[in-house]
């Protein structure tokens, strides 16, 4: 099953079922071996990740990559960040958040891609450290990294 990002930003994520111990069964090498199989045959059940979670980011860069498999590995060019950390600020600050608009106005819209993909592969502290670096860049207060990462997934759906 693939990770599903949903419009709202949220992430639908696969995630293996809970064993649990089946009484007696178990102590019987048929039994063991049926509940065994029957485990292995389940469906994963799934988990809703919103922007800010715990472990949304990687999942998130997980997403991504699952967008296209065979993508290179990202790299953060100077000019793709600087226009990566201008995009994520128009997006931030302008009055309908919208992300095409902002996309449109870009040089290199792969090389801000990149770049965002490389902050997303970094995990929460690289979120919250691309973030500040906005805010020092394009003056005002730091966006917070849910708001940071959830601005980000909407700009690698518009580019992809």
């Amino acid at each position: 099953m693939d990770i599903v990002r949903n419009a709202d930003g949220t992430l639908v994520v696969p995630v293996q079922p809970q064993r649990h111990p089946s009484g007696g069964e178990s102590d019987s090498p048929a039994g063991g071996a049926e509940a065994e199989e029957t485990q292995m045959a389940l469906e994963p059940e799934t988990r809703v990740l919103h922007p800010g979670e715990g472990g949304y980011d990687e999942v998130l860069a997980e997403w991504d990559l699952q967008q296209n498999p065979d993508r290179p590995p990202a790299v953060s060019t100077v000019t793709g960040r600087q226009e990566a950390m201008s995009l994520i600020h128009a997006v931030a600050t302008s009055s309908d958040h919208a992300v095409a608009p902002a996309i449109e106005k870009l040089d290199d819209p792969g090389a801000s891609a990149e770049a965002l993909r490389h902050v997303l592969i970094g995990g929460v502290h690289s979120v919250e450290d691309f973030a500040g670096e906005v805010a020092e860049a394009e003056g005002g207060e730091p966006i917070s990294a849910h708001e940071t990462t959830k601005i980000i997934g909407e700009v690698l759906t518009e580019l992809d």
